[in-house]
């Protein structure tokens, strides 16, 4: 098949919304750049545009590959499964940036380890539960997922990143759920977990960690303190009203009252400057995404194949769903990008990455 012909045989629903919704965030990230506050900064935004290039790039060289070939070699799967351990340990001799331990510096660009492994989970997994999903009903087999997902949650927990531990535990709970897990099983896991929280509040949560929990608990305590970032953000989005105060007119946005206003708030800067037009657009774009994910899912052949689909959508519907959570005030905040809006390389190209993979499914067994 010529280069042309498998290119016009992609799900471009799939692929176009992912990327209308990156320039929508390309859009956001200029308007946050041209600020007074920052000086007229526009370094994110050029290398914003530099990542999405690269990124739909991989996103098109990655759907020639044939998913079959990915399935059928468990061998590579767990050799990049060690390489994503081994970099996750690796930041541990890194400067923390932010409090936080989580990036390879590269030129001008770093380097996430927590985005390559959460696809390479996603991938595992999709892989185990396929070829086990009659012998679920054996503990063993959720024990053995549970030890895979379980190391590099333990690491990204040390990071410190709960949100990321948040998003790797769903996928994990929800694969097992729509592998056919026992209900008394799954809620054994909840209890769990649940169990855990409560005993390692002194031990496991970190000050800040604790003081985000308390703020979303107690929002109207403490304004000007750890309730800033959320109280701002829903200023932002109350701004907008319907079509937003116009694109580097936010005045929440403008005069650094947002706070990261490319990256964890975007969907609050957009709502100021875009206003309910800019909100619904996104969340459209969202939707169709996710409808087109669901369609390759339902329609694959392989229970590999429904598995991974479900994975990515439940990996990327977790992300959005807390980042606007925490931007409206209904989740505490932890740090969660808004995919393929929020600023951010490493993000970026794993997402496009995992809809190389989908591409070749939809292209080949949907």
């Amino acid at each position: 098949m010529s280069f042309l012909g498998h290119i016009r045989k992609f799900d471009w629903f799939l692929s176009g919304s992912a990327i209308l919704l990156a320039i929508i965030g390309l859009v956001s990230i200029w308007s946050s750049s041209s600020s007074e506050f920052t000086n007229s900064d526009y370094s994110n935004f050029y290398k914003q545009i530099f990542f999405l290039v690269v990124a739909v790039s991989a996103m098109i060289g990655v759907s020639f590959i044939d998913n079959r070939t990915i399935r059928e070699n468990p061998v590579a799967m767990f050799i990049f499964y060690c390489i994503c351990v081994l970099l996750l340990l690796g930041v541990f001799f890194l400067p923390e940036i932010r409090g936080i331990k989580s990036w390879y510096k590269i030129g001008f660009a770093s380097f996430d380890p927590i985005e390559p492994t959460k696809l390479i989970l996603i991938l595992i997994l999709a892989k185990y539960f396929s070829s086990r999903h009659v012998e679920l009903y054996k503990l063993k087999h959720i024990l053995y997922s549970g030890i895979y997902v379980g190391i590099p949650a333990i690491l990204i927990f040390l990071h410190p990143e709960f949100g990321s531990v948040a998003i790797i535990l769903t996928v994990w709970l929800s694969i097992l759920l729509i592998s056919g897990i026992k209900i008394r099983h799954f809620i054994l896991i909840l209890l769990a977990f649940s169990i855990t929280m409560c005993l390692g509040w002194n031990i496991l949560l970190k000050d800040y960690q604790k003081d985000r929990l308390l703020g979303f608990v107690t929002p109207h305590e403490d304004p000007l303190g750890r309730n800033w970032n959320q109280n701002q953000a829903k200023i932002s989005i109350g701004a907008g009203g319907l079509f937003g105060e116009g694109i580097g007119k936010g005045s929440q946005t403008q005069y650094g009252f947002l706070p990261e206003p490319h990256t964890d708030f975007v969907f609050s800067a957009i709502a100021e400057e875009m206003g309910f037009v800019g909100v619904c657009a996104v969340l459209g774009l969202f939707m169709l995404f996710f409808t087109r994910i669901l369609h390759i899912a339902l329609n694959a052949n392989s229970n590999f194949c429904r598995l991974f689909a479900s994975g990515i959508a439940i990996s990327i519907f977790a992300q959005m769903f807390i980042n606007i959570g925490m931007n409206l005030g209904l989740l505490p905040v932890i740090g969660i990008p808004l995919p393929m809006v929020s600023y951010g390389g490493s993000n970026l190209l794993f997402s496009f990455i995992a809809i190389g993979i989908l591409q070749n499914m939809y292209i080949t067994e949907a």
